[in-house]
């Protein structure tokens, strides 16, 4: 390349062609430091979600819950995570589990020069997961001497401060010493918010007014405390039919009233097989509903100049993410034996004469407080390494470099579970009394209690990737017109997933777990692509590019065998920009897109995958396997070894118009259309309609339950559909003014036209989660937008952001009518959730710069739903709307 310090060529992302930065035939948004710091984001993730064309990511507060370990992800126009590439200095890096998602997590922060998000498939050049778009995190690799960053963040309503540090160094000059280095490490602390710090989430038990008429939502859980008690009868001889069973809460019964943090449960009922009469425990009262975490990464960039036209350079980041998330104490059943003093002081006095001579097995739904809340930490390491040589040969840039990048994580319990033996112990001994009330047990039981909570690693998992890859782009002749450039590549990549249940969770030392399986799965896969540029005529170019990919099957070295089978893709895109005049600007693209199914899609076993998100009544009333009332089951998870790629089709349609310097206005249209999409039955579908899916239920018991009950088996299959449209949008208008100095307003958004799927286990029942929570239990807003107006006048920037999302309908959940004491079917209005951010910069010198911002300027709060998945938070949907409310930060950056 003839590159002038004017005139750099550089590599956008969406293209593999190096060449003078400027609006391209693609959409791509570059989001600069700056912006970064001006947004008052506390971590990579934040920043990301917050940007309009973010839909459907994963956050970090649902691992309340979720066993996530707070995985945080990007996920463009409400796609799918796992459609969305994340890259690393235009590089891929190892994902979280054995699919495609990546853990923003992991993203050193004080490292980005830039970031570049391309709202556009990008299959044909990056291979798999590239569907939806890309989004690029361009680390420094120059800086010349040293920066001091410090912020910290409290919100005023309590609960939740974090604060960060960084350092960043770098000296050498690549043109004068022939080499420079760059270092940044960054501290972030994270403190944890309860959900008694914050009203509108401090309860599973909530009372509302909706159209002028009083509800009751009852989210709490009939593992209460004091325990609720079971019992089940048996026939006697000559018998052909059984006593309903009986569940009741025997501190109830004797005083008349449920204990402190329970309600008498909504959901009792009398039916012909059993009756009801629980207490019902308010797990959300004990919960954290944000996480606490700490992080630790570091970031190394060194180049080499060797030569004018060969440089070596090499990229290192580690992030160390330390999480723990607190939930409600261990809902724990326990068998009671009727020879013990237990069944004779709580159970006898609560049955007839006809049921005492029927009692068949006793139990007690125990809700284990005196051993505290459940605590999991869970410490994610990511690591990268990139070593490669960039050269300019002729007319030819060519690149190449190796890649190691590795995502591991160590899930621990540091609290509230129990050691097996020492808990059975416990019960066995009688010394335990799950009907007394919390805090009420004897000084030598809740010694025992202390000593049976057990402490330490449950499973280690790791995600590794190893590839290398060359690319080259050049310019091969010229036309009147202008070059025609030429961009190739070849890549290879291995991906390998592990995981091992720790020696103690194997050994069924934690009471209740069952140990997770051994994993040992890889597989690979390569791809070469083109990409050709012709300018067409003045003002017009068009580009094509053609990739093929060859995926390997899944190696199973547990079992030492291959699992599914090879498969290949061919993928293409056309794109083209065309600008007749400096004022307008047309763009678009048609092309297509693979996605290669997560390896535990294909090769994992039927395992257990905790319990079904809502409680349901019995799928097969009068069988054995029927949990008394309605709660919960066990949810079964496996893969499937026919499963494919999924396929899609992408295309984009836009404009720019900029008449003068001081205004513009951006569309872009565009739509994603997916077959084959990995689809399967929900929970929901099958315990509505458990006769149609009969085969989706098996027996099955956790290693505390005494019996089998019914779960619900979760497996895969290609047989969906995706069809997601929209326009993305933004206005820039810039001004000068003897008051504010230079003003900028932003407005930028996206509207979304269509996002429709088939229903689990369809391919052409369509529906679609548009302004209302979906059969996919997520929400796809129409409208999502943010503005920012910014004032710079001398040493001074002052920025007030908003932030909107527009309302939606809920989902339809059963509440009690309190004027009628009914249970009814209702879904609520949800209100629109706009915010506002306030940020002043003062340049005191050269070297120091100083912040002072409050996010939620308002206090505006989450909106109300009764939604019941994604986490333990009731009350609001942690997913669309921020719990820490109005939150004041001060940062400062000195450079030396």
């Amino acid at each position: 390349s003839q590159a002038t310090a004017e005139t750099q060529r550089v590599e956008i992302t969406g293209s593999s062609i190096k060449r003078i930065a400027a609006e391209g035939a693609l959409p791509v948004q570059v989001i600069t430091a700056e912006q970064i710091k001006a947004s008052g984001s506390t971590n990579v993730a934040e920043f990301i979600q917050r940007l309009p064309a973010m839909q459907g990511f994963q956050i970090a507060d649902i691992a309340i819950g979720t066993n996530s370990g707070g995985i945080a992800t990007a996920n463009i126009h409400d796609i799918g995570s796992s459609y969305t590439l994340v890259l690393l200095n235009g590089r891929r890096i190892a994902p979280t589990g054995s699919g495609s998602t990546i853990n923003l997590q992991g993203i050193p922060m004080s490292a980005i020069e830039r970031i570049e998000v391309l709202t556009d498939g990008a299959s044909a050049l990056y291979g798999s997961d590239a569907i939806a778009g890309v989004v690029n995190f361009v680390l420094k690799n120059s800086h010349k001497g040293g920066q001091l960053n410090v912020q910290a963040d409290k919100p005023l309503e309590g609960g939740g401060q974090s604060s960060n540090i960084s350092l960043t160094y770098g000296f050498g000059n690549l043109d004068t010493d022939r080499f420079s280095l760059v270092a940044t490490y960054r501290h972030d602390q994270q403190a944890a918010l309860k959900s008694g710090d914050r009203e509108f989430a401090d309860s599973a038990y909530v009372p509302f007014t909706y159209n002028g008429t009083k509800y009751i939502y009852d989210r709490t859980s009939t593992f209460a405390i004091p325990a609720n008690a079971t019992v089940v009868f048996k026939k006697l001889p000559g018998e052909t039919t059984a006593l309903p069973s009986y569940s009741f809460n025997p501190y109830q019964k004797a005083n008349g009233s449920c204990a402190v943090n329970n309600y008498y449960s909504l959901n009792n009922a009398v039916t012909a097989t059993s009756v009801t009469e629980n207490c019902a425990f308010d797990f959300v009262s004990t919960i954290d509903i944000y996480p606490e975490s700490k992080r630790d990464s570091l970031f190394l960039a060194g180049q080499l100049k060797l030569s004018d036209s060969v440089r070596l350079f090499s990229d290192v980041a580690y992030t160390k993410f330390d999480l723990i998330a607190r939930i409600a104490p261990n809902p724990v059943p326990i068998s009671i034996a009727t020879t013990s003093d237990l069944y004779t002081k709580y159970i006898v006095p609560n049955l007839t004469a006809d049921q005492l001579a029927h009692v068949g097995t006793v139990s007690a739904s125990y809700r284990a407080s005196d051993f505290g809340t459940r605590d999991s930490q869970t410490i994610t390491d990511a690591k990268h390494i990139v070593v490669g040589a960039d050269a300019d040969i002729g007319a030819w840039n060519i690149n190449s470099a190796l890649t190691w990048s590795q995502n591991a994580t160590d899930e621990r319990y540091v609290g509230g579970y129990f050691k097996d033996t020492e808990f059975r112990a416990l019960i066995a001994s009688g010394a335990l009394d799950p009907f007394a009330v919390a805090g009420q047990q004897s000084a030598s039981t809740q010694t025992a209690i202390n000593n049976s909570i057990f402490n330490g690693s449950i499973r280690t998992s790791q995600t590794t990737l190893a590839a290398a890859d060359v690319r080259a782009s050049g310019e091969i002749f010229r036309l009147a017109s202008g070059a025609v450039s030429l961009g190739l590549g070849a890549d290879f990549r291995r991906l390998s997933f592990e995981q091992n249940p720790s020696d103690l969770a194997k050994a069924g030392a934690i009471y209740n777990y069952a140990a997770v399986p051994a994993y040992d799965l890889s597989r690979d896969s390569s791809g070469a692509f083109a990409e050709l540029l012709v300018p067409v005529m003045k003002g017009l170019e068009v580009t094509g590019a053609l990739r093929f990919d060859s995926i390997g099957a899944v190696k199973d070295g547990v079992n030492n065998k291959s699992v599914g089978s090879s498969e290949s893709a061919v993928t293409y895109k056309l794109s083209g920009r065309f600008q007749p005049n400096k004022e307008w600007l047309f763009r678009g693209s048609y092309g297509t897109g693979f996605k290669a199914p997560a390896m535990l899609d294909i090769a994992q076993p039927l395992v257990a995958s905790g319990v079904t998100a809502s409680s349901y009544d019995c799928p097969f009333p009068g069988t054995e396997a029927c949990k008394p009332g309605k709660l919960q089951y066990s949810v079964l998870a496996g893969g499937n070894d026919q499963l494919k790629p999924e396929e899609s089709t992408q295309a984009t349609l836009g404009l720019r118009f900029e008449p003068v310097d001081y205004f513009g206005i951006g569309l872009d249209y565009w739509e994603v259309k997916i077959k084959d999409a990995v689809s399967g039955v929900s929970e929901k579908q099958a315990f509505a309609d458990p006769v149609k899916y009969a085969d989706l239920f098996t027996l099955y018991r956790t290693p505390a339950e005494t019996q089998d009950y019914w779960a619900f088996k979760r497996v895969s299959t290609n047989i969906g559909k995706t069809i997601n449209k929209g326009i993305d949008w933004d206005v820039t208008m810039r001004g000068q003014s003897d008051l504010l100095g230079k003003v900028t307003f932003n407005l930028a958004g996206t509207h979304m036209l269509e996002a429709s799927y088939t229903r689990p286990g369809t391919d052409n029942d369509f529906t679609d989660s548009m302004n209302r929570y979906g059969e996919n239990a997520a929400v796809t807003f129409r409208n999502v937008f943010r503005g920012t107006i910014r004032s710079d006048i001398n040493q001074w920037s002052h920025s007030l952001t908003f932030k909107y999302r527009n309302g939606y309908k809920d989902v339809s959940t059963t509440v009690r009518d309190v004027a009628t004491n009914k249970l009814v079917s209702l879904s609520v209005d949800v209100s629109d959730y706009t915010t506002f951010d306030w940020q002043t910069t003062y340049r005191a010198t050269s070297a120091l710069e100083l912040r002072l911002g409050i996010n939620n300027l308002l206090n505006e709060a989450p909106p109300f739903t009764l939604r019941d998945s994604s986490g333990h938070q009731v009350g609001y949907d942690a997913r669309y709307a921020d719990p820490k409310l109005r939150t004041v930060y001060m940062a400062a950056s000195y450079k030396f």
